[in-house]
């Protein structure tokens, strides 16, 4: 039977839940539910508002609002007796914080972000009141969390037809932002608008864009690099990744002992990080540290790529071979714990001679920089503190070294950031692309071990009858895949492709693309929707278009779309990507520098980036292959054996010689192969 207890010790349902997130509210005095039918049908029941908060494991905000709120008894009592409370994981439902992420910012004018708090009519699960962050006692401007509940259940009691009005308001502000299709493509133009908008708001001293806080964008970044070596030849625009891409390394944004990078700084010189630590973002980031350093040789980018490729083999890769979500930006019950130093504490591990030269390396010379301890940040380089100890260069590049491998030990021991363990399918999509285009930029055979471990783990475990699933902890599993899962599992099937060949891996690309053209796209205004056919029905469905801290569903979709539509010369493909361009037209001509991920699809729908196709066989496809990373302004290579037969689509056509050939393609037109690249036009 259903129940609603008032004041007792509720049944403990969060600790039976798959996320590592809910897991952690388990203990709370609130009377959780997970987002089910039962809760949804009990509120119903008893005509209850459903109080909806979402959040995520490595979030320090969720933390603070658990520790004063839920974990308080007198809090909890008043959730339990006003309420019915739902808790939901924002990485295992994008469907449900999308869409509330959304109805906040019509109902409250701004930003949302988590915690997220939402406060739901429990007829027709439309909210009327929503924020993120309450205190327990009234400051920031803001009410107790406690006034807010009793306001907003009073308020739900005594002025329901004005709440009805609103909901009717606000429906028709969700479909009111829905997309409609231009009926042309947008031109070159629009591009140059949107490079100039990305360049107005570049920060020239520190690189990103915009003040504090400073997130990496790494979107934006792949636009500029794109665009810098394409056919419109910009080259002003690498000098804006690679100033961006070097301060990110150099600040505190980048872990200097472990490898990895933070969520986001929180100032504008990327000194202060918020600690925690996103799959997400270093699939991404490892990529482009690859790229940087193999268009510009610098040893900086190649460090980075390494040390970021490392830290995720040894602290976020399952001994399943899928990699975890996230680390906790708290440790020992403070915010960055885990990272930041005593000066006393460098100075028993390293002694004299090697904290005098770490000290002027990483700034300890200079006042504590994060809540009296230091935060490490790249002050001075290797050449610079040799100057100052009046020492060679690799001195204090190899004491460097081993202050380093000290430290880390070190910190080894503390307690460490709590490690949200589930493995989310479109996460570990973005890290197997990054991990597979630094192994074959930076030519590091392990790296492509553990992407081809991770795809391995989403083919056996997630992949099942047919279709994807989104997640995956402890044998159990979360709902159907979104179109993030099924785009950037294309993408990352593409990457490796370009690794090592296998033609069940190009089958399976099709394949899911064929899912998602069945699944998820709209067959009368075209573009994506998140969800697909199977899923859960909401109030609302979205169509992702501007890039957030995923690029943007559709962004991906129409790049994919196009690169496997001239790879095959699948027709049906390249109009599906025409239709989601139109679809997004308008809402990039409004602002475009927002839509990175659409912008790089428009910009190969506009100059196609070469297709090369190598078929040879043993050492010659080995030599053809490592020949082509000198390359990297073609935009796909394909190292295909001349033994693989039966392939799919008008690669058929490219059959192998008697001496190994080259075959290059733009958009539809293919040149007649030749022998090496050196006669690639």
């Amino acid at each position: 039977m259903l129940t609603a207890d008032s004041g007792v010790r509720p049944l403990n349902r969060l600790s039976l839940a798959m996320s590592p997130y809910l897991r952690q509210h388990a203990t709370n005095p609130v009377d959780w539910w997970t987002w089910c039918p039962e809760a949804l049908e009990l509120a119903r029941r008893l005509d209850r508002p459903i109080l909806l908060s979402i959040g995520y494991s490595a979030c320090h905000w969720c933390h603070v609002m658990a520790h004063e709120s839920f974990e308080d008894p007198e809090t909890a009592a008043l959730m339990n007796r006003l309420f019915i409370n739902i808790k939901v994981d924002r990485e295992e439902r994008p469907d449900l914080d999308r869409l509330y992420q959304t109805a906040h910012q019509l109902l409250a004018q701004r930003p949302g972000g988590w915690p997220l708090t939402v406060f739901l009519t429990p007829d027709d699960l439309v909210p009327f009141f929503a924020g993120t962050y309450f205190p327990p006692e009234p400051r920031y401007g803001l009410p107790s969390f406690k006034q807010l509940l009793v306001g907003v259940e009073r308020a739900y009691r005594e002025q329901g037809v004005a709440i009805r009005e609103q909901n009717r308001h606000l429906m028709a502000g969700l479909a009111s932002l829905e997309p409609r299709p231009a009926s042309g493509l947008p031109d070159q133009q629009l591009l140059e608008t949107a490079i100039e908008g990305l360049g107005l708001n570049f920060d020239p001293v520190y690189g990103g864009f915009g003040g504090a806080p400073k997130f990496p964008r790494p979107q934006e970044l792949s636009l500029l690099l794109r665009r810098s070596m394409g056919g419109s030849a910009e080259p002003h625009l690498l000098p804006m990744a690679r100033l961006t891409l070097e301060h990110m390394i150099k600040g505190g944004l980048f872990d200097q002992l472990g490898g990895g990078f933070y969520r986001y700084a929180v100032d504008d010189r990327w000194l202060i990080p918020h600690f925690e630590k996103m799959l997400y973002d270093n699939g991404p980031l490892l990529g482009l540290c690859a790229d940087l350093y193999a268009i510009t040789g610098e040893l900086i980018f190649r460090d980075a790529a390494l040390a970021t490729a490392d830290w995720v083999r040894r602290e976020m890769q399952a001994p399943a071979g899928g990699y975890y979500a996230s680390l906790d930006a708290d440790s020992g019950g403070e915010e960055g714990g885990f990272y930041t130093w005593k000066r006393a504490e460098i100075r028993a591990q390293l002694g004299a001679e090697l904290e005098q030269a770490f000290a002027l390396a990483y700034g300890l010379d200079r006042p504590p920089n994060f809540e009296g301890r230091w935060h490490l940040y790249r002050a001075r380089s290797s050449q610079e503190v040799a100057e100052l100890l009046g020492c060679d260069e690799q001195t204090v590049l190899d004491r460097l070294v081993e202050a380093r491998t000290r430290l880390l030990a070190s910190r080894a021991q503390r307690p460490r950031p709590a490690c949200d363990d589930k493995i989310l399918t479109a996460w570990n999509a973005l890290m197997i692309q990054g991990m597979a285009r630094a192994a074959r930029l930076l030519d590091q055979p392990e790296l492509l071990d553990s992407a081809e471990r991770a795809l391995a783990f989403i083919r056996h475990t997630l992949w099942r009858d047919g279709r994807l699933v989104a997640a995956w902890r402890d044998g159990r599993f979360g709902p159907p895949g979104y179109l993030d899962d099924y785009v950037n599992l294309i993408a990352a099937l593409l990457e490796i492709l370009q690794v090592r060949w296998s033609g069940s891996d190009l089958d399976w690309a099709i394949a899911l693309t064929e899912i998602m053209l069945d699944e998820f796209e709209d067959p009368v205004q075209g573009g994506f929707w998140l969800t697909g056919r199977h899923h859960e029905t909401l109030i609302h469905r979205h169509k992702p278009l501007a890039d957030d801290s995923l690029p943007a569903g559709n962004g991906i979709a129409a790049q994919v779309l196009q690169r496997l539509g001239h790879l095959l010369g699948e027709r049906r493909y390249l109009e599906a990507a025409e239709r989601t361009l139109k679809l997004a037209a308008p809402a990039m001509a409004r602002l475009p520098d927002s839509y990175a991920s659409l912008l790089i699809a428009l910009d190969e729908w506009l100059n196609p980036p070469e297709q090369i196709i190598i078929r040879a066989s043993g050492a010659a496809l080995g030599s053809l292959q490592r020949e082509a990373k000198r390359h990297i302004r073609r935009g796909l290579v394909l190292p295909i054996p001349a033994e693989a037969s039966d392939l799919p689509g008008s690669l058929a056509a490219m059959r192998p010689g008697s001496k190994p050939l080259i075959y290059c393609c733009r958009g539809t037109q293919c040149l007649p192969p030749v022998e090496s690249f050196s006669k690639l036009p």
